[in-house]
């Protein structure tokens, strides 16, 4: 009998190391690989963290950045790209070049700015950066509430960040240039999470599912990459999402707790489950 290989689609991402694979490089390549994509990676820093925070970041150099992906992207074809922590604002500006070279690949952006601590991973000239050479070239990207808030006022007063309502908010991050924002909802006081994705000025779809109790490492960074595995895959973003935001959340019920802080998505959780079945 002949054999018929189909290849998968190819996602590249750009993300900081993490070794406890909860977030970063590592939880995006478990995602992407567990719905089905072949995972390219480029290293953008080296981060010395566990589940329960982040002790240090060493952003690599832009040209080893722009190397990294030159060369992966001249020997294969992508069908999107996936950002994460970026490590500094060289990084961002040789990524974004690099990225415009390619204006029909979805590109989307998960703005990570701090731990789940609050240890700061993006610092102001950062967030500039990103607004000013990223954004506009994405066709997604994925703040919670609170980064949400924090990108939209970048370099404004602290009491309007306070008191802006999130129509505003969503208002002013469309106007940076993404074609779509979705702003999870993780960080808010509801009953259930609600994740809202906006295009051409307005709501688009709202995406509810079960509050699960506990606190998770690696949680946006699953739901970008599994976005972004989605779209390789050819749907169309509504669907992409909802598809994603399903597997995240299976992920975050089976997640474990290997260490003494956070727990851990289990991105595999569908291969275990196979296993229990079989015994």
């Amino acid at each position: 009998m002949e054999t018929i290989n189909l290849m998968p689609p190819c996602v590249l991402t750009f993300a900081a190391t993490d070794p406890s694979s909860g977030a970063g490089l590592q939880a995006d390549l478990l995602a992407l690989a567990s719905i089905g994509c072949h995972p390219l990676s480029v290293v953008t820093a080296i981060t010395v963290q566990d589940t329960v925070g982040v002790e240090n970041v060493v952003p690599l150099d832009a040209d080893l950045i722009n190397e990294q992906a030159r060369t992966i992207l001249e020997d294969m074809q992508i069908s999107a790209f996936k950002l994460g922590m970026l490590g500094s604002v060289e990084n961002i500006a040789v990524i974004a070049e690099i990225v415009a070279d390619y204006p029909d690949v979805p590109l989307l952006i998960d703005p990570i700015l701090s731990s789940g601590r609050g240890d700061e991973l993006a610092n102001e000239a950062m967030q500039e950066a990103m607004i000013d050479l990223l954004f506009p070239q994405s066709t997604l990207i994925t703040p919670n509430s609170l980064e949400a808030r924090r990108l939209a006022f970048t370099g404004d007063d602290t009491d309007d960040i306070e008191n802006a309502s999130m129509d505003e908010v969503v208002e002013r991050l469309l106007a940076l240039g993404p074609e779509y924002v979705l702003v999870t909802g993780t960080h808010e006081r509801s009953p259930q999470v609600v994740n809202n994705l906006y295009g051409s000025q307005k709501l688009l779809r709202s995406y509810p599912c079960e509050r699960l109790p506990g606190s998770y490492h690696g949680s946006g960074c699953t739901l970008a990459s599994a976005i972004a595995a989605c779209l390789a895959h050819g749907l169309g973003m509504e669907e992409a999402i909802a598809e994603a935001q399903e597997y995240t959340w299976h992920s975050l019920r089976h997640a474990f707790r290997p260490g003494m802080g956070q727990y851990i998505p289990d991105r595999l959780f569908w291969a275990r489950e196979e296993t229990d079945d079989a015994e």
